[in-house]
């Protein structure tokens, strides 16, 4: 890799690492390519490092010359070659930052911020008591949440080899290896870039569900089964050493999902698909169960001869085949394993959904429940422990334990999700073919006490021998398929449904009645709730009635009724997606602060615990940025020990497809919720009525400014569909789920993930940063020095501006205005486009102007070195990528729709997404 600056000591072994994934790359595309495309690719990456990272005029003078005269078969190899060293270079990163974190580790250094060690000291040096953590801990529920939203570019195979890449660079990195070995690695590592390199990058043929379900279980396998146990384990290790006594942790640490049973504005989710998620996960976590009794029945290997078991393992010993017990017969342990093993594959087979055809070589009586497996594991513990082997009990018997607590038969809880609109026509269906009232008809008050009487009458509302339209009839599937599945897997494989476009207490109860007729909920003869029903506010309006809602809803003593059988837990989610994208980034963040606020008081006068569900996506623009600065910039009491947080897109990749990146990530998710739920710092202006009315008055201005822009300038529809690369993005066949919620132009009818997605590809980020600009100065010019000076003290001492201006400045850094103007130059009629393109360049300098003002930085990221060089290894890759854009869109939009056009557009896409990681 050329570099043009000094390289730090600690990233050196970063810089071999993309020095040899950039030689080996070269080395393949000439290869493969010829020596023509490899030294032509190589002549413009010296010209965007020389342009980037040397800041030369001239050079990106003639990079632009360069990339506008390329043929499509070379573009294609440049797209490539670029694209694929934007995924290297995340891969070699991700494995710099473990080494770094091993590095500490080894030296002894104090406890990274955002570990469980860091949290724990953190913690002691606010005099909280280990007690405390226990306690907390006892009542605590963290939840990340797996959705298959479409920003996810890259096929499970592409993600396959990059795992294999990350695997031979950390063999490297860890192990003395000898000539030999190292010659044999890098052969290893050119097979893998030979095979990207022949493997087609962009899927042919659009998602199915059952694709996306595919695609979630992976992490599992790879990550969060091995880890989560683990880490609830050292967490109880770590307060067992602080307490001096035994720990056993509840599973405060959950994985959920919503792939397969989010069905909101997508048509594919059905009762069967359901299904197929709930099963296929049980296949998962089953075969991960049989794996680790395999590799247990190799270890305990213990003979009767030398030790005495206890008369319980002896039993289950006994229950092995006779084959089994002839071989085996002084190892009981082994007998006992296989046929816990037996058991487990009885079950699979039974309950669970495979690729592979399974052959039932063992007849065994499967296990009925995950309880019955749990069991018999505490017997083969017991009985180690009974004979001075505790130790063995504490290894991957221990793990397999926690994992069978935390995971059960289910794997994953996964959430049931429509929206509010559907409910209402099925319900107004329901009750015109019973002969009652006009529901569409009905205002608020009388619809509470319609839905109130259907709630509690022993009356079916839903009749066998009717039939219905099409899509009630769907509905009506998927709530009996939900009765069934919680029926066969326990409650805790469909634990949620959620409300989207929640706008009013009926809309909350219309879901209790639907759930009322497959007996999920009832209030008579006994009352029943055998899942959390969840509002989900979205937009603006929404957020700011969430209190005013919640309040009526508690008044009902129906409702508080049913939450009494769900442990007094009403969870709420608050969506950052629409809310930033119907008021912009500053009024989004601020209102759902201030939501968080008032449903802290409201849950408190009514006695309920409250769990927020945080839907944020991956970028700045949808509620993204760092996960421990997020949590911590909390209101005051709004997460105490519950917390749910969607992972969108790409960055479940990104977080969760390396082990030990994976682990990391948890730990940020903990420690940062712990850390929030007990006594904060003094000094934050949470409470300071002049802080929270300078948030408000800069809220408006920024409101204002967002909506004059997006909503009330003519044509900038017009400029956004032209000017980014939104009519491209649904070709890209990154997800099951349309694009739009309806067949229109309008901004409010686009999913905020393809608008986000598209304002990151043309390196604007628009959503993450206008209007904070005009805000901002506007106060300034009455406010003056002072005002500034009031800026700077909360961006210092209050969590939530200081997260607010700091993911702020993450995205203007990775915007650059003059590519963006070059996409402006793809709208038919320029004078627009200068008009709208001018006032947006305008707003940008402001909030770079005004951000810089407020941190104190000379530059952006000053104070983020590790942000900042990897900018710096990325964009020479990034930049020509998105140039290549702009002209391969040009050839596309003036009618050259050939395939390899579509195609090379579209690995641009991929390309620049990896560049920038958070993009969707």
């Amino acid at each position: 890799m050329s570099v043009l600056e000094p390289i730090a000591e600690k990233d050196l072994p970063l810089a071999r690492d993309l020095d040899l994934l950039s030689r080996v790359l070269a080395d393949t595309i000439r290869e493969q390519s010829g020596s023509a495309a490899a030294e032509q690719i190589e002549a413009i990456r010296e010209l965007a490092l020389k342009y980037v990272q040397g800041h030369d005029p001239a050079a990106g003078q003639a990079l632009a010359r360069a990339l506008s005269t390329l043929d499509l078969a070379d573009a294609m190899a440049l797209v490539r070659g670029f694209s694929s060293f934007s995924h290297l270079s995340n891969i070699a990163e991700d494995l710099h930052h473990n080494r770094r974190r091993r590095a500490h580790k080894i030296a002894g250094s104090a406890p990274q911020r955002g570990s469980i060690a860091g949290a724990i000291e953190s913690l002691s040096a606010r005099d909280v008591k280990p007690a405390e953590i226990l306690s907390l801990l006892n009542e605590t529920l963290i939840v990340p949440v797996l959705t298959a939203h479409p920003t996810e570019v890259k096929r499970k195979t592409i993600l396959e080899c990059h795992r294999a890449v990350g695997e031979l660079l950390a063999e490297r990195d860890r192990n003395a290896m000898t000539p030999e070995e190292l010659q044999a690695n890098q052969d290893a590592l050119e097979r893998v870039l030979i095979t990207l390199w022949q493997t087609r990058e962009i899927r042919t043929v659009k998602l199915r569900v059952q694709d996306e379900i595919e695609n979630g279980t992976t992490y599992f396998r790879n990550s969060f089964l091995h880890e989560v146990p683990r880490l609830i384990l050292d967490l109880e290790d770590k307060l067992a050493a602080l307490t001096g006594k035994k720990v056993e942790l509840p599973n405060f640490l959950q994985v959920g999902s919503w792939i397969g049973g989010d069905r909101d504005g997508n048509p594919f989710v059905t009762a069967e698909v359901m299904r197929y998620a709930v099963s296929r996960q049980s296949g998962v976590a089953l075969d991960y169960y049989y794996q680790q009794c395999q590799k247990l029945e190799g270890e305990l290997s213990m003979s009767t001869r030398l030790v005495q078991v206890d008369a319980t393992l002896q039993q289950l010993a006994e229950k092995a085949t006779p084959e089994e017990r002839a071989h085996k017969g002084e190892e009981p342990y082994r007998l006992a394993v296989s046929h816990v093993g037996a058991r487990i594959f009885a079950t699979a087979v039974k309950i669970g959904t495979f690729h592979q055809t399974l052959h039932d070589v063992v007849r065994a009586e499967p296990y009925k429940c995950a309880q019955e497996l749990a069991a018999d594991l505490s017997v083969i513990s017991n009985s180690l422990k009974a004979h001075g082997a505790t130790k063995l009990s504490q290894g991957r018997l221990r793990r397999l334990q926690r994992a069978v607590s935390v995971f059960g038969f289910h794997l994953a809880p996964v959430d049931m999700r429509q929206n509010s609109g559907i409910h209402d026509k099925v319900i107004a269906e329901l009750f015109e073919k019973a002969g009652l009232e006009d529901y569409l008809k009905l205002d608020e008050a009388s619809r509470r006490v319609v839905l109130l009487r259907e709630l509690a009458s022993p009356r079916p509302l839903i009749c066998p021998y009717i039939e219905y339209t099409a899509e009630t009839q769907k509905e009506i599937d998927i709530y009996r398929a939900a009765e069934e599945i919680q029926s066969r897997y326990g409650e805790a494989v469909l634990p949620n449904y959620i409300i989207s476009n929640c706008e009013s207490v009926s809309d909350i109860l219309e879901v209790a009645v639907l759930l009322n007729e497959v007996g999920l909920v009832q209030l008579s003869p006994t009352t029943v709730a055998k899942i959390n029903i969840i509002p989900l506010f979205e937009t603006i309006p929404d957020l700011r009635i969430c209190g005013e809602i919640m309040t009526e809803l508690f008044a009902i003593p129906q409702w508080r009724q049913m939450l009494g059988c769900r442990n007094g837990v009403q969870e709420v989610m608050l969506g950052y997606s629409d809310s930033n994208k119907d008021g912009g980034y500053l009024t989004s963040n601020w209102e759902l602060y201030k939501a968080e606020q008032t449903l802290v008081k409201v849950f408190d006068a009514a006695g309920f615990k409250m769990r927020l569900f945080h839907g944020r996506g991956g970028t700045v623009g949808r509620g993204g940025g760092p996960a421990h600065d997020a949590i911590l910039a909390q209101p005051a009491g709004s997460v105490a020990g519950q917390i749910r947080i969607t992972e969108q897109g790409e960055v479940i990749a990104a977080k969760y497809a390396d082990r030990e990146v994976g682990r990391r990530n948890l730990e940020i998710l903990v420690s940062a919720t712990l850390e929030a739920s007990l006594p904060k710092h003094n000094g934050e202006p949470t409470d300071d009525p002049a802080a929270l009315a300078l948030m408000d008055d800069l809220s408006a201005r920024a409101y204002r400014a967002y909506r004059d822009l997006v909503f009330a300038t003519p044509d900038f529809v017009t400029y956004f569909r032209e000017a980014t690369p939104i009519g491209e993005i649904p070709s890209l066949n990154i997800g099951s789920r349309p694009a739009a919620r309806k067949a229109t132009n309008s901004i409010g009818d686009l999913r905020a993930i393809p608008w986000v997605f598209s304002w990151s590809q043309c390196r604007l980020m628009l959503p993450g940063w206008y209007g904070f600009g005009t805000a901002v100065t506007e106060y300034l010019d009455t406010a003056g020095e002072p005002g500034l000076e009031t800026l700077r003290k909360l961006y210092r001492d209050w969590p939530f501006f200081t997260s607010t201006i700091s993911n702020m400045e993450m995205v203007l850094a990775k915007s650059d205005i003059a590519i963006a103007a070059r996409y402006s130059e793809l709208v038919n009629d320029q004078d627009l486009a200068r008009r709208i393109f001018g006032r947006i360049k305008a707003e940008w300098q402001r909030a770079v102007d005004v951000v810089k003002a407020i941190t104190e930085h000379e530059e952006l990221l000053a104070d983020n070195p590790m942000l900042s060089r990897s900018l710096d290894n990325r964009l020479p890759y990034l930049d020509p990528l998105n140039h290549l854009q702009v002209e391969l869109l040009k050839r596309l939009r003036a009618g050259d729709e050939s395939e390899d056009v579509q195609h090379a557009v579209h690995l641009t896409i991929n390309g620049i997404a990896a560049g920038l990681r958070n993009s969707g």
